[in-house]
């Protein structure tokens, strides 16, 4: 069984135009052409197209998304990878809700805040084992204390301040300046300075290789779509890397 072009485009809330851009690409050929020349999508189609829109969502280019699909070839294990990350996030997104609704509730109740329920799903502790693989576990624990000893307070504007830089860095990278630029540099400055606060990092621990730290932090912000999200996708995160390199070289 196949479908037609502009049945995949309905069904999967695409365009045509859109698919036929991906098989121009090599990035989703149709599993047949017609006499009349419409393309025809069957079941295995349909999944790669699945993953090419699933790894979308995640903040990946297409040729980032083609690389992924060259590299995992096995396409049952890439998808339950995936649908566990999903159900990870559906259950910390619950979280927050859950948390939020709480904080609203009592904002129209008593007024007695519970700090232990209002930051629920709110989790620093979910790359534990990545920062540990990467910087070891005294690096780990060293920011988890620092962390876990902030008030609630401290927390928020620790949040606010990232989101904040996040959102420059988004309003930049769209503004079309260089990464080269003085607007650009002072937002790798200023990064680097959010950086330092950090205990546990290259950048907050005397000696520490703060230009090999800063550099590779730009790199991992490309390479990994959950931090490439922070800065608007792979273009964004592109364009931070590119700056903190730039600053890295000149001030570090």
């Amino acid at each position: 069984m196949d479908w037609s072009i502009q049945e995949i485009a309905k069904i999967a809330g695409t365009t045509s135009r859109t698919l036929r851009h991906y098989d121009d690409i090599g990035l989703l050929k149709p599993s047949r052409t017609g006499h009349n020349g419409y393309r025809y999508y069957d079941g295995p189609a349909l999944v790669q197209l699945q993953r090419i829109l699933l790894l979308r969502e995640l903040g990946l280019g297409l040729p980032a998304i083609a690389e992924v699909l060259d590299r995992d070839t096995d396409t049952v294990k890439a998808l339950s990878s995936h649908m566990e990350w999903l159900a990870r996030e559906q259950d910390r997104l619950t979280r927050q809700i859950t948390s939020v609704r709480q904080t609203i509730d009592t904002m129209k109740g008593d007024g007695k805040y519970m700090a232990q329920d209002m930051f629920d799903g709110f989790d620093h502790t979910q790359y534990k084992d990545e920062v540990e693989e990467r910087w070891g576990k005294d690096a780990y624990a060293a920011s988890d204390s620092w962390w876990r000893g902030m008030s609630a307070d401290e927390k928020q504007q620790w949040k606010e301040r990232a989101q904040k830089l996040g959102a420059d860095w988004i309003s930049a990278a769209e503004s079309g300046v260089s990464a080269e630029s003085t607007e650009a540099q002072d937002l790798a400055r200023r990064h680097v300075e959010w950086l330092r606060g950090i205990p546990g990092t290259p950048t907050a621990a005397p000696g520490g290789d703060v230009k090999g730290y800063v550099t590779g932090l730009g790199e991992m912000y490309v390479a990994d779509p959950r931090f490439a999200a922070n800065y608007g996708g792979e273009s964004g995160a592109t364009f931070v890397r590119d700056a903190l390199r730039a600053y890295a070289e000149t001030n570090l």
